[in-house]
C-alpha cells in the first residue's frame, strides 16, 4: 500500500484554494452531491453538538453544521484551507459557532482530549489520502468522540470515480489501471503521470474497515448516482425546479441501495462508536 504523506496532502490543498470552496457548487452534478451529504448532516447533528470537523477545507460543511446550531471546532492539515474557512466564515457570518480553526493531521490528534466530541465530521475524502494509516486515523477519531457518539466519513469511490470519468479512466494506460483498480489506490507507484493521490474504496471494503474498528454502520448511501454521468444535460434539469426536486428525491433514495452504493464519486457512512 502506498505510504501517507502528510506534506503532499497539506501542500495539494494548499495549491487547490479557493477551488474547494466552489467544488460543491460548481455544476449541478456537484450540487447533487451537496444535498445528500447534506441530508445525512441533518439527520445525525443536534443543535447544540460539539463537533469536530476534521479536513474542514474552505467550509462548505462548516457553515451547514453551524446553521444546523452546532458548535464546530475546524481542522485541516491544509494552512490555506484553514484561513479560507476563517475568511467565509467571517464573510458570511458563520463565525460564531466556530470555537476555534487547527492546523491538525488527523494520524495526531494527542491535543485533543478523549471523549470530547459528541460527533466528529470527516467530509470529502480525508480518510482516503492517509492510505497506509487510516486505521489509526479512524482510532484517533473514535478517541475523541463520547460513548455512542456518531462520526459521519465521506471516502473517494473506486467504481463511482470511474462511472462519472470514463473518458479519463480510459485514457490512462491499460496496465496502469489494472493496478489502480487492484489496489485502489491513484498514487505514483501505479500511475506515475498521476497529479492527485487518493486511495479509492470499494463499499465492502470500507464497511470491513469501520466494522473491524470497533463501529457500528447506521448508514451508507453513495454520494450520487442516477445522474452522475450527465454531465451538461443536468443543466436544463437544474432549470425547472420541479423535476430538480424530483431529482434530489430520487437521488436520495437510490443512492441508499445496495446496489448503487458504488455508483457515486464518494461513499458516504455514518457509525456509531461502539468503544468506551
Amino acid at each position: 500500500m502506498y505510504e501517507y504523506s502528510p506534506q503532499w496532502v497539506a501542500n495539494f490543498f494548499d495549491d487547490y484554494g479557493e477551488k474547494e470552496w466552489e467544488r460543491l457548487v460548481k455544476t449541478p452534478t456537484e450540487e447533487v452531491k451537496l444535498f445528500i451529504h447534506t441530508h445525512y448532516l441533518k439527520e445525525y447533528i443536534r443543535s447544540g453538538d460539539y463537533i469536530l470537523e476534521i479536513g474542514a477545507g474552505a467550509g462548505r460543511f462548516t457553515q451547514i453544521l453551524v446553521n444546523l446550531g452546532a458548535r464546530v471546532l475546524v481542522a485541516d492539515i491544509s494552512e490555506n484551507q484553514l484561513s479560507l474557512n476563517k475568511k467565509y466564515a467571517r464573510e458570511l457570518g458563520f463565525q460564531q459557532g466556530i470555537e476555534n480553526w487547527l492546523q491538525l493531521d488527523m494520524c495526531d490528534m494527542k491535543q485533543l482530549d478523549d471523549k470530547k466530541f459528541d460527533a466528529v465530521v470527516c467530509y470529502g475524502g480525508p480518510l482516503s489520502y492517509v492510505f497506509d494509516r487510516r486505521d489509526i486515523a479512524l482510532q484517533e477519531i473514535l478517541r475523541v468522540i463520547k460513548s455512542k457518539g456518531k462520526a459521519l466519513f465521506s471516502v473517494m469511490s473506486l467504481w463511482g470515480s470511474i462511472h462519472q470519468f470514463l473518458d479519463g479512466t480510459l485514457n490512462v494506460p491499460v496496465e496502469d489501471n489494472k493496478k489502480i483498480i487492484k489496489t485502489g489506490d491513484l498514487s505514483p507507484e501505479n500511475f506515475q503521470n498521476a497529479n492527485h493521490h487518493c486511495h479509492l474504496f470499494r463499499t465492502q471494503e470500507l464497511v470491513n474497515f469501520l466494522e473491524r474498528n470497533q463501529t457500528k454502520i447506521v448508514a451508507t448511501s453513495a454520494s450520487n448516482c442516477l445522474s452522475a454521468a450527465w454531465g451538461a444535460r443536468l443543466v436544463e434539469i437544474r432549470q425547472d425546479s420541479t423535476k430538480w426536486q424530483e431529482l434530489l428525491k430520487m437521488e436520495l433514495e437510490a443512492s441508499r441501495e445496495q446496489g448503487c452504493l458504488d455508483m457515486g464519486t464518494h461513499i458516504i457512512a455514518v457509525v456509531e462508536k461502539l468503544v468506551n
